[in-house]
């Protein structure tokens, strides 16, 4: 079970911490550059967001105290965290993967590998937090000891750009990687080998005008009873260049792989499901929508193919995490800020 699972369970009263339909926004973090990605950290002390200047951000969450920590030449893309929360790592552009201490005063890195050729896109931490996964455009799945540092294991196997990887909550046997191409393939990890592969084609295109692929695998996650898996990105792109194109999760049976729903905005938004999140308590989906409608968290049950809440954010989104007590989200900005909402009403008290 996950740390915002676990934290979310201790919370009470469940039922006030998870209204959509209520969710404001509580705090804005500013920054002299735009925002891309950003997750809290386990334990719910910070939260992490990294820049187009290249650098990566702590605010601290009582205080509101930002710290810079400086290394990346390119833009930092993913986050993880491992020694529960006390150890930050870092994948940027540059092809590079850092290993930071999370409190730091003072932050510089305490070990740097050089993990890709070219951008490094994703980052997953396996549920021991002993192995770390990343991918990226080099069409390679790379994985790493989280102590020493030292290469595991490489799988190979995608056509395009790696854009996602996830372990399984559960289990640390079982690393998904999806790609451009639309390819979600399932890695055994003990034995280096794919065991299976879900059709995520929706989610990519070939605009033969502009000649570009466009689209991919731009976010994994798992139900809490893991019974579900959804996978994000775009669809509709008629012209991606001109960032017309629409938001899309597609939701899979774990058990048989077999697609059982497609999930898309009712209002047609312009934009990306950059990130989607199951909570763990409300029973619902929640997605990040980012493009040129703005901003929006898109929340959506089982069996409805839209979503029954969205809420409008002040300027377009890149990314979303979800606090460790189920009650705030986090959500980078092009104009430089980091905003925290809330989903509960406003007479809920904020957690500590």
């Amino acid at each position: 079970m996950s740390t915002t699972e676990t934290a979310a369970k201790e919370a009470a009263p469940a039922e006030d911490r998870t209204k959509p339909a209520e969710t404001r926004v509580l705090t804005e973090y500013e920054h002299e550059s735009p925002l891309i990605a950003c997750r809290f950290d386990p334990r719910g002390r910070y939260v992490f967001a990294s820049a187009q200047d290249n650098s990566v951000l702590r605010w601290d969450l009582a205080s509101g105290e930002k710290t810079i920590f400086l290394l990346h030449d390119s833009w930092v893309r993913a986050f993880g965290f491992t020694n529960q929360g006390e150890t930050l790592l870092t994948a940027g552009g540059d092809g590079r993967l850092a290993w930071w201490e999370t409190a730091a005063q003072k932050p510089e890195p305490s070990r740097v590998v050089e993990g890709h050729h070219g951008w490094i896109r994703a980052l997953s931490v396996s549920p021991d937090a002993s192995q770390i996964a990343t991918g990226g455009n080099d069409l390679a799945v790379r994985l790493w000891n989280a102590d020493g540092g030292s290469l595991v294991r490489e799988f190979t196997g995608h056509a395009k750009h790696i854009y996602s990887v996830e372990f399984h909550p559960d289990d640390g046997n079982i690393l998904l990687s999806g790609d451009l191409a639309g390819v979600i393939k399932q890695w055994n990890v003990e034995k280096g080998e794919e065991t299976r592969s879900f059709d995520a084609a929706p989610l990519t295109s070939y605009n033969g005008g502009q000649r570009v692929d466009f689209g991919g695998v731009r976010t994994l996650c798992f139900s809490p009873e893991r019974q579900h898996l959804a996978a994000g990105g775009l669809h509709e792109a008629s012209n991606p260049l001109g960032a017309v194109h629409e938001p899309i999760l597609l939701v899979y049976n774990w058990e048989s792989g077999e697609k059982i729903q497609t999930l898309t905005s009712k209002p047609k938004h312009k934009g990306v499901a950059w990130r989607a999140v199951y909570h763990p308590l409300g029973g619902y989906l929640i997605a990040v929508s980012g493009g040129s409608s703005g901003g929006y968290l898109l929340f959506f049950r089982d069996a409805e193919s839209n979503e029954f809440a969205q809420f409008k954010l002040p300027n377009i989104a890149r990314d979303m995490d979800l606090h460790p007590d189920a009650f705030r989200v986090a959500t980078t900005h092009y104009d430089k800020r980091l905003r925290i909402s809330a989903l509960g009403p406003p007479e809920v008290d904020q957690p500590a």
